[in-house]
């Protein structure tokens, strides 16, 4: 069948995507931290088989934010893997621009995702920069 893209669903994060992060050993953010209450975003399927997911926050100007990428950890086929993340950024980065932003930000870690943003034409704003929260 190959990779293809569907919405998130309602029953998704708490079937998948908390797993997902819990595998790679970092808390799940919650759910009512993420866009649509865990409903805005993508997941990219091989068949049947969830591949990776991630979030878009669409703001009143012209920037959004596309993050919270995640994947599944046991699917390991190469090179569809990198194929099904380079899918999922795009996707999310073409949804922001069709709403009309002109700019589409990321705060990133992980050097192989790093890449795989740098590849679908994102740029680095900065470096040693700290991710600052504080809940309400």
């Amino acid at each position: 069948m190959g990779l293809y893209k569907r919405k998130i669903t309602e029953s998704d994060y708490d079937d998948l995507l908390v797993g997902w992060w819990k595998s790679w050993g970092w808390e799940a953010p919650p759910r009512d931290f993420l866009p649509n209450n865990g409903c805005g975003g993508i997941i990219v399927m091989d068949g049947n088989i969830p591949v990776c997911a991630g979030f878009m926050y669409l703001t009143n100007s012209k920037a959004a934010w596309v993050d919270w990428i995640i994947s599944n950890k046991e699917y390991r086929k190469k090179p569809l893997r990198k194929e099904a993340i380079e899918m999922l950024i795009e996707s999310l980065t073409n949804i922001c621009k069709s709403a009309g932003n002109k700019y589409c930000y990321a705060l990133l870690q992980n050097s192989s995702l790093i890449k795989t943003y740098e590849t679908i034409g994102y740029v680095r704003g900065g470096k040693d920069i700290n991710e600052m929260i504080k809940q309400l």
